[in-house]
């Protein structure tokens, strides 16, 4: 019995944080007004993009600006999944194994996860391969035009709306699969950043020559830091489309990939926890300042230009190290 006792703490652990996000995805449905619960939805949808191309940006130390070509396609995949599969699927798992309208509903949203983070990550493969060779300003020019790529591709594709938009997304994000989803994404990303891999990375930021000079496989970590991110990112995408429930290319252009950039940025490249901070500051910022909203880009862009003069590793980059002076003067 003692062997399995951490899997079964652990078993435990995630049972119970399960049960706590339906209970809370119920009493925020119930009591939070419908506009903060959207902003609530919006931060963790920031974070899932933050937290994943930090791993590219940030750990790997790649400039990649296409971040929102990624987020495109999981998003148009899962709205093409649950608006044309979704009621064909559902009514087969009713009909044939009993399956209730809620599990039949739920099931068809995780294949559209599923399915969403999958062709992203596909792309990010493919996206990787040809251009990682190239590096700073090269590489953001690339992954610049991979972005408007899937922009103009998708803008002239009838079957999912053209210039027209997809419309007639069905609402299926709600606080509990944002939470989870969020969660997943911090946690797959920490370990691996915490790992012997998260290391590799690390050493290809620093210095790529060296990095090869040991033995390490330079062109399989960027793609890897690719493929994940890409992951993640469709992931966000398809929390996005069916929260909005109306999807358009205009989402989904430069600008947005440039604010995924400044959370990371404004967080600290490499620090997740302040790419957390980041994505919430900046996502409730805007609402804050209402009226300022139309110059919106204007202040991320103002941010940049600071954080890269002032403070090299972002805002929120020396946290970290300020919390483990400050446990470490408690304890003396």
């Amino acid at each position: 019995m003692k062997r399995y006792r951490p899997f079964l703490i652990i078993l435990g652990v995630n049972v119970l944080a399960l049960g706590v996000l339906v209970i809370l995805n119920r009493i925020l449905t119930l009591y939070l007004n419908p506009y903060y619960l959207q902003i609530l939805i919006y931060i963790g949808i920031n974070i899932i993009l933050a937290v994943s191309l930090n791993l590219i940006n940030g750990q790997t130390g790649q400039f990649s600006i296409g971040h929102a070509g990624f987020m495109a396609i999981g998003a148009y995949a899962s709205a093409s999944v649950t608006y044309y599969g979704g009621p064909v699927i559902s009514d087969f798992l009713i009909n044939h194994f009993h399956f209730s309208e809620f599990l039949s509903k739920s099931f068809v949203f995780i294949l559209a996860l599923a399915l969403s983070g999958f062709l992203a990550a596909i792309a990010g493969f493919l996206i990787g391969l040809p251009v990682l060779r190239l590096r700073g300003d090269y590489l953001a020019i690339a992954t610049l035009g991979f972005g408007e790529i899937i922009r103009v591709v998708i803008l002239n594709m009838d079957v999912v709306g053209g210039a027209r938009g997809f419309t007639d997304i069905p609402g299926h994000t709600n606080f509990f699969w944002l939470g989870l989803c969020t969660f997943m994404t911090i946690f797959v990303i920490r370990n691996i950043v915490c790992s012997t891999k998260g290391l590799a990375f690390l050493a290809i930021r620093e210095d790529e020559v060296a990095a090869e000079s040991i033995g390490i496989h330079i062109t399989k970590y960027k793609v890897g830091a690719f493929v994940i991110g890409a992951f993640f990112a469709g992931v966000a995408g398809c929390l996005f489309a069916h929260q909005v429930g109306y999807l358009h290319t205009n989402s989904f252009t430069f600008m947005k990939s440039i604010e995924v950039v400044v959370m990371v940025v404004l967080g600290g490249m490499g620090n997740i926890w302040g790419c957390v901070l980041a994505a919430i500051a900046l996502t409730i910022l805007p609402e804050v300042l209402r009226f300022f909203s139309d110059f919106r880009m204007v202040l991320y862009s103002l941010i940049l230009i600071l954080l890269m003069l002032g403070r090299s590793k972002g805002f929120f980059g020396g946290l970290k190290l300020r919390i483990r002076n400050l446990r470490a003067e408690i304890k003396n």
